[in-house]
């Protein structure tokens, strides 16, 4: 006898055996016992979930001479004959290879006849949204109103393509997708009753990768069964569907925290040499980002992560080294790859490129890249805190060089601030030289006008200053402080302006301008009350590449410092 896969083998017979679809399969019990039962359905949802099994196993319920509770015995003449197809009051259509006008009136003719052994008469239509317009047009008539022996029932895995008409004449059932706990249920009764010995591990590998499709899932299970000889594991389950390792995944994961691309390249060389599926990586390696940042926002990670404890604990080890932000754009990295990949001719290079921006920040100028930039930069400075410097390295020359230069420039400018005190204390004879450094009575409006003058002045002189100080707002005056506000989202923007040596060039830009000595205060939005907030905009929208492409310079250059510093 020729060989049955076991996705035939073990087609569901009664309504119990549905898996995962028991709201369908109780409703339409209860339908048989109240002799309920409508005369079109509309069975709907994605591949092997159970819609033409469901169809099948309530053709023969309704028709079976002998039903044990509303379910159909399998046994009597009329269920042998629908099982082998001997009888034919149970018609089962290929929609896709019999779509047109022509099939559906042949279809109309032979509805006329009754049934010759059973009660009902049930055409199943799969795939019914393959069906030509005008196919759709000659079914309606009969559709809506049939002989009292006919039942349609038609299946479909894009219910949005079926006509409106057609709809609104059907009962609709929505097939969902398995659950995870359904299917391995099921695919552990069927490895026992085969007497074969499976691992768990390799049973929930089968099952991540069947999408929630049981059918998807005995296909799998009886590829890997053909190649364990007697005993499947998670490694011949691995080899089998040419998929990588947890092990692997990780190892790359922990080459992409270190920023060690060689590591990574050598990694995705091994992968592409090993022959694996680039597509199904790039879909596995989603899954375990998915993973590390469901180990953020989620607590009872068993009931989400379909993997084991040993898996779980090092997701939550590997996810204390990543930021939230820095995963999802990992994911965001990953998903554009899979969508190109599928139609490239060079995937190897496209999976090879979204490693390399996911190792550096730097190739990635989406809003998530600079995050991440900035995230990491602010990790290195923290690090550069508590390093203990040695006074013969190169680290400790470039910080004394620098800190020298610094403090020759303070004093310079010192040495500058005292010969204008003097001279201003000469001419206008002020009996202290502290009160005529800054101003009580100031023109803040004489600022606001002036502050795009202001802007392009500081820009000339710096133009990293600039890109900070473009986001804040003048609002007010304080006593002798001007106070400048940052929305929400630039509070790095707020804390740059506050440094000393941007800070002082802007005060000094504002005093050369308006003629006004003032200090900077800079303030976030929620901390002002009673401002009047002023919302012109400080810059035309012909600017706008100029000062991004300005804030992108300042990254990179503020990253090739530390660099030298580390």
């Amino acid at each position: 006898m020729a060989y049955t896969a076991l996705y035939r083998k073990w087609r569901p017979k009664v309504f119990e055996e549905v898996v995962g679809q028991r709201h369908i399969t109780m409703t339409l019990k209860n339908q048989i016992k109240s002799d309920n039962i409508a005369h079109a359905y509309l069975f709907c949802g994605t591949r092997g979930t159970g819609k033409t099994s469901t169809a099948k196993i309530f053709a023969r319920a309704i028709n079976c001479l002998a039903p044990q509770d509303y379910n159909p015995c399998n046994q009597c003449e009329v269920c042998e004959g629908i099982i082998n197809e001997s009888i034919m009051d149970v018609v089962e259509i290929d929609a896709a290879s019999n779509n047109g006008v022509d099939n559906i009136r042949e279809l109309r003719e032979n509805v006329k006849y009754p049934p010759s052994k059973s009660r009902y008469k049930v055409y199943i239509i799969d795939e019914v949204h393959m069906l030509s317009q005008g196919a759709f047009n000659a079914l309606l008539k009969t559709l809506e109103e049939p002989p009292d022996y006919v039942i349609f029932i038609l299946a479909t895995t894009e219910p949005h393509k079926i006509p409106s008409t057609i709809h609104s004449r059907c009962q609709r059932f929505d097939f969902k997708r398995v659950g995870y706990d359904d299917i391995f249920i099921r695919l552990k009764y069927i490895c026992k009753e085969m007497e074969i010995e499976v691992e768990d591990s390799a049973l929930r590998l089968i099952i991540r990768n069947s999408d929630g499709a049981v059918r998807d899932a005995l296909s799998i299970l009886d590829q890997c069964i053909s190649f364990s000889d007697g005993r499947l594991t998670y490694d011949k389950a691995v080899e089998t569907l040419g998929l990588v390792t947890d092990e692997f995944l990780f190892s790359l994961t922990d080459a992409i925290y270190k920023e060690d691309s060689k590591t990574a390249m050598k990694l995705i060389d091994e992968l592409i040499s090993s022959g694996k599926d680039i597509n199904q990586f790039v879909k596995d390696f989603i899954n375990h980002f998915r993973n590390l940042m469901m180990t953020k926002m989620a607590q009872n990670l068993e009931d989400i992560i379909d993997t084991s404890i040993e898996n779980i604990k090092r997701l939550k080890k590997q996810g204390e080294n990543f930021e939230i932000n820095t995963i999802i754009r990992a994911i965001n990295i990953l998903s554009q790859t899979e969508s190109e990949i599928k139609w490239s001719s060079q995937p190897r290079v496209l999976l090879e490129l979204a490693i390399v921006k996911m190792i550096r920040p730097r190739l990635d100028d989406s809003y998530e890249g600079l995050l991440d930039r900035i995230g990491k930069l602010e990790k290195k400075l923290e690090n550069l805190k508590h390093e203990d410097f040695k006074t013969n390295t190169p680290v400790q020359r470039e910080k004394t060089k620098f800190e020298e230069k610094k403090l020759e420039q303070t004093k310079t400018e010192e040495t500058n601030e005292l010969i204008k005190e003097d001279r201003n204390d000469s001419i206008e004879k002020r009996p202290a030289k502290t009160e005529a450094k800054y101003q009580s009575n100031l023109d803040f409006n004489q600022i606001k006008n002036k502050w795009n003058q202001i802007l392009n002045e500081v820009k000339k002189r710096k133009v990293a200053a600039h890109a900070v100080l473009m986001e804040g707002q003048p609002v007010t005056i304080e006593e002798n402080r001007l106070i400048i506000s940052f929305g929400d989202r630039f509070w790095f923007h707020k804390d740059a302006t506050s440094k000393k040596n941007n800070s002082e060039l802007i005060e000094q830009t504002i005093y050369e301008i308006t003629g006004q000595k003032v200090r900077l205060r800079c303030v976030m939005e929620d901390e002002i009350e009673d401002f009047d907030r002023d919302e012109d905009k400080m810059a035309a929208s012909s600017q706008i590449e100029e000062e991004i492409k300005a804030v992108k310079e300042f990254f990179s250059d503020f990253e090739d410092k530390l660099e030298i510093l580390e």
